[in-house]
C-alpha cells in the first residue's frame, strides 16, 4: 500500500541522484563511494510510455525491485540499490507509469492499474534484454509482483514480497482513508515525495490512490489478486513486520497460506519499511534466498 509512508531514502543516494537528469539515452554516474560501482540512470520505451530505472552491478542473477504507491526507485530503495551485492546479481529499480521519473503520463488507477504494472515491469525487463529474472516487492509492488509471478511464470526465478496484500477489508480501507490527506503525513515523510512531485501531484495521487484501491472492496471478497495465488509457481519468501501499521498480519498469513510452497519470515520490530529500518538484516535475508 502506501510504500512511501515512513521510507527513509540513503541521504547519499538522493545526493547522487540529484545530479541525474535522467534522458532517453543512458545516462551513466560515475563511480561513487556510496555504492563501489556505477548506477545507471536511463528511460526506454514500452508499452506506450517512457519507463524509468535504475541499474547497477553485473552479476547473473537480474533482480527488478518494484517499489510501492508513490514510490520510486530512488525514494523507496536506496539501501537495496546500494549494498545488494553487486558480483552476484544485477539490480533494476523501476518507476512504473506515472510515478518518480515516469511521467508523463500521470499516474491513474483504472481497476487493472495492478495487471498494467505487471505487463509493463515484464516488458521492460524483456527490453531490457533479461532473459530471466526476480523480484522484490513491497507494499503495492508485492502486488504487482505477485500477479506477474503467476502471469509470466516462466520468467520468474523467484520472489520476495513485504507489505503486501491480495485483498482489501474494512480495516484496510479504514487505515487509507487515514492517509488520504498527505498534509497530516510527518515532515520526514513528506519531504522526499514534496521534492520528487510537487505538492500538488503529491497530494493529489494519494487521493486518487484511495479511490483506486477502494474499488476492489466491491469486488467478491475484496479480492485483487486472491484468483491469482494458486498459479504462482516460483520459491516465495514473504517478510512481514509485525508492527506494520498498515498492513495487518492477517494478510501475510493469507499469503502464506495460499502461495504454494513459500516461506514467511517474520520481523518482530519491522514495521512498513522494514527493509530501509532494518536495511542489512533484510539485504543478508533477501541474498541468502535469491542465491
Amino acid at each position: 500500500m502506501a510504500a512511501a509512508l515512513g521510507a527513509r531514502p540513503a541521504r547519499r543516494l538522493r545526493l547522487l541522484f540529484s545530479a541525474l537528469k535522467p534522458g532517453i539515452q543512458v545516462l551513466r554516474a560515475g563511480p561513487a563511494a556510496a555504492f563501489g560501482s556505477s548506477v545507471t540512470s536511463a528511460k526506454v520505451a514500452v508499452n506506450g510510455v517512457h519507463l524509468h530505472y535504475l541499474r547497477t552491478g553485473d552479476g547473473e542473477h537480474a533482480v527488478l525491485l518494484l517499489p510501492g504507491m508513490l514510490g520510486s526507485g530512488e525514494t523507496d530503495f536506496g539501501p537495496q540499490i546500494e549494498n545488494l551485492n553487486k558480483k552476484l546479481f544485477t539490480v533494476v529499480a523501476w518507476d512504473p507509469r506515472g510515478y518518480g521519473h515516469s511521467r508523463p503520463p500521470d499516474r491513474d488507477f483504472p481497476v487493472d492499474f495492478f495487471e498494467r504494472d505487471a505487463k509493463d515491469a515484464i516488458d521492460l525487463m524483456k527490453t531490457l534484454k533479461f532473459k530471466k529474472v526476480s523480484l522484490l516487492g513491497w507494499s503495492d509492488g508485492g502486488i504487482t509482483a505477485l500477479i506477474t509471478a503467476a502471469r509470466y511464470p516462466s520468467y520468474i526465478s523467484k520472489m520476495v514480497i513485504w507489505g503486501a496484500n491480495a485483498y482489501v477489508t474494512e480495516q484496510d480501507t479504514e487505515i487509507y482513508q487515514g492517509i488520504r490527506d498527505v498534509s497530516k503525513w510527518s515532515e520526514k515523510t513528506r519531504k522526499p515525495l514534496e521534492a520528487l512531485y510537487g505538492f500538488e501531484y503529491f497530494a493529489r495521487t494519494c487521493e486518487k490512490w484511495v479511490d483506486g484501491i477502494d474499488q476492489f472492496k466491491h469486488r467478491p471478497d475484496g479480492s485483487i489478486c486472491q484468483d491469482l495465488l494458486p498459479l504462482v509457481q516460483c520459491p516465495t519468501l514473504i517478510v512481514h513486520g509485525e508492527k506494520d501499521p498498515l498492513v495487518p498480519r492477517f494478510h501475510a498469513d493469507f499469503l502464506h497460506r495460499h502461495v504454494r510452497g513459500s516461506r514467511l519470515h517474520l520481523m518482530p520490530e519491522g514495521k512498513h519499511n522494514l527493509h530501509l529500518r532494518f536495511a542489512d538484516e533484510f539485504n543478508r535475508l533477501v541474498e541468502d534466498f535469491l542465491q
